[in-house]
């Protein structure tokens, strides 16, 4: 499954907010530095749909807050 994430780094706290189908907004609390919030984002996407972290993986948007996400 591919899913459109928009990520909020820098958060008070961390949690995922469904917007629309396939679209979400995920919120972390590391910074956009040396890949940190990226790691968090697979953190948190693997809790929110329950599958391991080697299961989540960015596929675009390494560099943005928008992101391509497979889930598989």
């Amino acid at each position: 499954m591919k899913i459109f994430v928009k990520v909020k780094p820098q958060s008070k706290s961390e949690g995922v907010t469904k917007t629309a189908e396939t679209h979400y907004v995920v919120q972390v609390k590391d910074p956009p530095v040396a890949g940190k919030a990226n790691e968090a984002v697979v953190r948190v996407l693997s809790d929110y749909f329950n599958v391991p972290k080697s299961h989540v993986r960015i596929l675009k948007g390494t560099q943005g807050k928008q992101k391509i996400v497979e889930i598989f």
